[in-house]
């Protein structure tokens, strides 16, 4: 069952939302904006009600699989962070797309909520202060990332769930270079 309920998480996260709802409005959103097929895009090219629905789709992806873990066999297994950990690499490297997607922020915050919706609630509350501070969606989305390692150390949350931010903190930051790129040169967008 474990390796099921693993495999399904990342088919699950692989589903590139962004794309297939810009696809319905006759465009490949890849080719647009900043070429990510993320909620953040979606809202630029589409506008903010498409981006919500992108990024509600995106966290149910993480969220959903990861509720089933905590509650089939608890937070402190290695299979539900496995499961978590599945989703969010499924969303950042969909086989749909030729191993390309998205920067897991969304389908990451799903998990989150369903590990914890204290550590859920902690991360969307920093990044919605770094984000209203700066301007920068990405900035929040880099910044909270790695805040949420702290956190979950911080709060005494198992080692497998620390490690498993950890990693997701790393993927984040490296799904972010370009962005990082463009807030160094001031040439990031703003939402």
């Amino acid at each position: 069952m474990e390796g099921i309920l693993i495999i399904s998480a990342f088919l699950l996260g692989s589903i590139p939302f962004g794309y297939l709802i810009a696809l319905f409005k006759g465009i490949d959103i890849r080719k647009y904006g900043s070429g990510n097929v993320g909620a953040t895009n979606v809202a630029r090219v589409l506008g903010k009600s498409y981006g919500i629905a992108v990024y509600v789709l995106d966290f149910l992806k993480g969220f959903i699989p990861t509720l089933i873990a905590v509650k089939s066999f608890g937070i402190e297994s290695w299979v539900t962070t496995a499961v978590g950990l599945s989703a969010i690499l499924g969303h950042m490297f969909s086989p749909f797309l030729l191993f390309k997607g998205g920067k897991g922020v969304a389908t990451s915050s799903g998990v989150l909520f369903a590990l914890s919706p204290l550590l859920g609630f902690l991360a969307l509350v920093l990044w919605f202060v770094i984000y209203k501070k700066s301007g920068f969606v990405s900035l929040g989305s880099i910044l909270s990332a790695f805040a949420v390692v702290y956190i979950t150390g911080a709060l005494g949350y198992p080692p497998n769930v620390l490690l498993m931010v950890g990693l997701v903190a790393v993927l984040v930051l490296v799904k972010h270079k370009s962005n990082i790129k463009r807030l160094l040169e001031g040439r990031e967008l703003r939402v």
